[in-house]
């Protein structure tokens, strides 16, 4: 994965009415760790890593990296999320910005990955009008296909890779207001 090219980084943190998405700290990284090595988490991603080689690999605190927000509540990580340019993993992505995220199995299920990836978006938007944004995920992974369609994700295309079938969306920033008539705000904000 690349850079986001133009964007500073890392933004100011962004909050929303639950959350804080923001820049890796020293404190995450028990988190991180957990989060990499879950073998619930990683159900459709190729299984989980050894937790003895996470440990390895990062000694101190997770490095930070551009496109990677922290997911925070109330103090704590309880995910992560990935706004990157593709450098080709999928040829279907490659050059275009992609959302990846991952959170730990005991937030599931309470919308804290809809509102902190919607929040991600919106701040994608603000800081590269006009991009579209891209997303892959196994059709088996019902729970990401769900939020996929909720943040407004549409379906391009369907393909084999990784030995099951996977599903392509693209996401296409709201045209602002501002944008089209220069004036006005968008409906977003």
């Amino acid at each position: 994965m690349t850079d986001l090219g133009p964007v500073a980084w890392p933004p100011a943190p962004i909050r929303t009415e639950r959350l804080v998405l923001r820049a890796p700290e020293a404190r995450d990284r028990a988190a991180v760790i957990e989060l990499l090595a879950s073998p619930e988490v990683h159900t459709y991603l190729g299984g989980p890593r050894l937790r003895e080689e996470l440990e390895r690999e990062m000694p101190g605190a997770p490095g930070p990296r551009s496109g990677l927000f922290i997911v925070d509540l109330d103090g704590a990580m309880i995910g992560q999320i990935m706004l990157t340019k593709d450098t080709g993993h999928l040829r279907h992505a490659a050059g275009r910005a992609e959302l990846g995220y991952l959170f730990l199995p005991e937030s599931w299920g309470r919308g804290y990955a809809a509102e902190a990836c919607a929040a991600a978006l919106d701040w994608f938007a603000g800081a590269l009008p006009g991009e579209p944004v891209v997303l892959a995920t196994q059709t088996a992974n019902a729970r990401s296909m769900r939020l996929a369609a909720k943040l407004g994700f549409i379906e391009a295309e369907r393909f084999e890779a990784y030995g099951a079938e996977q599903w392509f969306g693209v996401w296409s920033s709201p045209v602002r207001a501002t944008e089209s008539t220069g004036r006005g705000r968008s409906p977003r904000g």
